[in-house]
């Protein structure tokens, strides 16, 4: 009969939310093994055993940073009942997570792998690739509501989708800067301002259609 493997003397799941506000904090490549083992209270073979390597840990709290912190969004755009009222809602509520006190500033998703070097683009790349899958959930949404007629038959969903994302990035930014909650939702303010504005179909020029 084989015998069963020790098992973990550790909260992986605390461990793992601590190793998220690090990285949240201080981005992928400031992050060192020390900085994690001290934030998570484990040795350097407990992690590589738990998580495989430090961009497996990354990739794990990414995920538990969209699950958690990021979940008030995909919420919003199901559950509110027009997209104007969506995408409100997602700002606010990012607005809300960026300047939120006892928690690092700021998106991770946005601030953690701006910049990397060569040996880590698959890092940068990693969220690149959550990025667009926000903004597409959010075209996704626009798109529904140009089917139930709540928008012009042709609106560019992709376009407006990107300029709220385009706001919600800086909004990241701005709180990382030293924003509050109230700068930051002066800023949703202006950008709900404009909704008619770019959600009227446009010609090739620019120009309304």
């Amino acid at each position: 009969m084989a015998t069963r493997g020790r098992p973990r003397s550790f909260d992986r799941d605390a461990a793992l939310r601590r190793a998220m506000e690090v990285f949240w904090e201080q981005g992928y490549e400031a992050t060192s093994m020390t900085d994690l083992t001290s934030a998570m209270g484990i040795a350097s073979p407990s992690l590589y055993a738990a998580f495989g390597s430090k961009e497996q840990l990354f990739q794990e709290a990414v995920a538990l940073y969209n699950a958690t912190e990021g979940a008030a969004m995909t919420r919003a755009l199901a559950e509110e009942p027009t997209a104007c009222a969506a995408v409100e809602a997602v700002l606010r509520e990012n607005a809300r997570v960026y300047a939120g006190e006892g928690r690092p500033s700021g998106c991770m998703i946005v601030l953690a792998a701006t910049n990397c070097s060569p040996a880590n683009a698959p890092v940068r790349d990693h969220l690149a690739t959550w990025r667009r899958a926000g903004a597409d959930m959010m075209a996704r949404r626009l798109e529904r509501a140009v089917a139930e007629g709540e928008l012009p038959a042709g609106t560019d969903t992709q376009a407006v989708a990107a300029f709220y994302t385009t706001v919600i990035q800086g909004m990241s930014v701005q709180a990382r800067d030293g924003a509050t909650q109230a700068d930051l939702d002066k800023t949703v303010d202006r950008a709900m301002a404009a909704w008619d504005a770019v959600v009227t179909p446009h010609d090739g020029g620019g120009t309304p259609a």
